[in-house]
């Protein structure tokens, strides 16, 4: 089964070269045919040219014997009706002009040339009269079979890469999402495993990422679980309109963590936003800073959106600033460049340049910060999955006053029309 593609690939070059073999051996022998009547018919006119017709007996036979001395041969002339005209060395058989050409004994060779004019020139010669005889095939043969050889193992490395990236695909299918392949060369079999490597990369953060999520929401669920749990215990035995309000607080908490969670999980699973349209920046953050009491200056500014998504990134800084930094919270939108900037301020004890690193991971929880005041939850890292999603970044700073400021930046709209 592991040999499979390579016996495919390399039984295949095989039989390529053997056809190609085949046809050119076939070619060869056809113009080797038309190559040897040629010189039958080149050769008749030379025998012909040499003892005319017309030469007498003497003459011809003194010809015979200088050809004999110089070749080494038996020769003889013959009429049209195959009577001996003359002759020269030992006699030849009978039935030499039946033999035409043929091998009698180790090297020693018989021919016949028929002449023009009717007669028959008979020799028997140790060399051939005649260009000597190869065998094509045996050469085209020998090729492929080198080729067969040199390309064996350049077929047999393609597949067992092949293989390697079979395994890694199996193995990473099992379960073993840090299973990569290697990833060697410049061809195509190395853009596949490169491309494989990238999808098993995002797919093994998207799964460390559920599973953190997972992790840090049970565990963030369960202070206000346990708090509306005894709140309702607490009301059950004497209610009044505190613990009611302190069960309602709970609820919202629950559902605000639900609700964050949710969106988390979508956008984690979202490279492109439905149905972006222009968004007024400055509109939008005014009407929060309306409802969350925070002081909102700048200038119009319009970007392309989601409006529901942004609106859930400037509540979230809001938000964050209100719960952990102190009065006053301000919020300020800027455009310069074909960017919109907003900045969002409080003037609370700022962050640590040690927690700088990890502000925007889900719940994460500063150092010395207790149980009971919780994490940060997922309000930032929503802020910087928005962001990006809209193609923007966020970053934070600590301006020399005090406190901190979180900086979102956006792709200013350029109206089509302008």
């Amino acid at each position: 089964m592991r040999n499979r593609l390579f016996l495919k690939i390399y039984l295949t070059l095989l039989a390529s070269l053997a056809a190609v073999a085949v046809a050119s051996a076939a070619f060869v022998w056809l113009g080797q045919g038309e190559e040897d009547v040629s010189w039958q018919s080149q050769r008749a006119r030379f025998v012909a040219a040499l003892i005319p017709l017309d030469m007498d007996r003497q003459s011809v036979e003194a010809t015979l014997r200088r050809f004999s001395r110089a070749f080494d041969a038996d020769l003889a002339v013959y009429d049209r009706n195959g009577r001996l005209i003359a002759g020269a060395g030992r006699p030849l058989p009978r039935d030499i002009l039946e033999r035409r050409w043929r091998h009698d004994r180790g090297d020693v060779q018989t021919m016949v040339t028929e002449l023009p004019d009717g007669r028959a020139v008979a020799a028997r010669m140790a060399r051939p009269f005649r260009p000597a005889g190869r065998n094509p095939l045996a050469y085209l043969a020998l090729i492929a079979g080198v080729i067969g050889l040199a390309a064996y193992p350049v077929v047999r490395h393609l597949t067992r890469r092949l293989e390697r990236l079979r395994a890694g695909v199996d193995a990473w299918g099992r379960g073993d999402f840090v299973a990569r392949v290697p990833a060697n060369g410049h061809d195509e079999v190395a853009a596949v495993a490169k491309s494989f490597n990238r999808a098993a990369d995002h797919v093994e953060r998207l799964i460390k990422s559920h599973r953190a999520l997972l992790a840090n929401a049970s565990h963030e669920l369960r202070s206000p679980l346990a708090r509306l749990r005894v709140a309702i215990d607490l009301y059950e035995q004497a209610p009044d309109d505190n613990r009611k309000e302190e069960i309602i607080r709970n609820l919202a908490e629950l559902d605000t963590l639900v609700e964050e969670i949710l969106l988390a999980s979508r956008l984690d699973h979202v490279e492109r936003l439905d149905a972006p349209e222009p968004v007024d920046l400055l509109a939008l953050v005014s009407e929060e800073g309306a409802r969350n009491g925070v002081e909102v200056l700048g200038m119009p500014a319009t970007v392309r959106g989601d409006a529901r998504l942004i609106g859930r990134l400037v509540r979230n800084l809001m938000q964050n600033a209100l719960r952990h930094g102190d009065p006053p919270v301000s919020a300020t939108v800027a455009q310069a460049d074909g960017k919109v900037e907003l900045r969002v301020r409080d003037h609370g004890p700022g962050i640590a340049e040690s927690e700088g690193a990890r502000v925007f991971e889900p719940f994460y929880r500063p150092s010395g910060r207790s149980e009971a005041a919780g994490g940060w939850g997922l309000g930032l890292a929503l802020v910087r999955q928005i962001a990006e999603r809209h193609g923007g970044a966020v970053r934070y700073e600590s301006p020399p006053g005090g406190g901190v400021c979180f900086i979102v930046t956006l792709p200013a709209h350029r109206d089509a029309g302008a």
